[in-house]
């Protein structure tokens, strides 16, 4: 029951993540929770940034959801590195957003920020548990 939880927190995180960087990847300026803006024409970086969410990230994380209903253990292994990336990506983000942008932490902000941590260590820690079980059947 739990990796199912996992599976669809992984999905709605990764629909309103393309979601978003479509939008940054479409010139619009978009606002975060922490007061900053994400706006390709002012930091040309994060045209490249919503281009590798758009093209690598959010259909990685769809084929490993897919894989995994299938019963392929790729699918494990795919979730698995892109649980890697939301630990490294989030703890970037929220480290960056709490130093340089001072925030209030409310919800959105959580959401935004470090649940991403949250969500990529629960499922390392759901893999480490069941590993046995999930690579030697």
């Amino acid at each position: 029951m739990t990796l199912y939880i996992l599976l669809v927190l992984f999905g709605l995180v990764t629909l309103i993540l393309g979601w978003f960087q479509i939008n940054v990847y479409k010139g619009k300026a978009m606002d975060n929770p922490d007061g900053s803006t994400d706006d390709w024409h002012e930091q040309n970086i994060l045209f490249g940034m919503s281009f590798a969410d758009i093209v690598i990230i959010c259909p990685a994380t769809f084929v490993g959801i897919a894989l995994i209903l299938i019963d392929s253990h790729l699918g494990f292994f795919i979730l698995g590195l892109l649980s890697f990336w939301h630990v490294w990506v989030n703890t970037a983000f929220t480290v960056t957003s709490l130093r340089f942008e001072k925030p209030e932490i409310t919800f959105m902000w959580f959401i935004a920020y470090p649940f991403g941590i949250l969500l990529g260590l629960l499922y390392l820690i759901w893999l480490f548990i069941h590993f046995d079980i999930v690579f030697f059947p």
